[in-house]
């Protein structure tokens, strides 16, 4: 990313000022987010989670994810795990409903 920043005492210099994106594996991506690497891979390809950057490093492909895209996955996360426990969870909820209308 590029960033262009004119200083204010010579208006004719302009200083060109580089940031460089920090990237993060995708094994790192799911620690960050609590989950193995392999779910987060798996949540990917099944398009539960939408894909990060995608760099063809050499004869691979990397994905690179942001803080932003980290972010992002966090809040979907909630929506769309539907594990073991969140399924009994729900059956032991409906349950506790239909025996306090008996």
């Amino acid at each position: 990313m590029i960033f262009r920043r004119i200083c204010l005492d010579k208006p004719e210099s302009i200083v060109y000022v580089y940031i460089r994106m920090k990237i993060i594996s995708t094994n790192e991506a799911a620690k960050r987010l609590g989950l193995h690497f392999t779910t987060l891979a798996r949540y990917i390809a099944v398009g539960k989670l939408p894909a990060p950057t995608i760099l063809e490093v050499g004869s691979r492909t990397v994905h690179a994810w942001t803080e932003e895209e980290i972010e992002n996955a966090r809040k979907l996360l909630p929506k769309i795990i539907n594990g073991r426990k969140t399924r009994y969870k729900k059956l032991r909820e409906a349950k506790k409903k239909q025996t306090k209308k008996k």
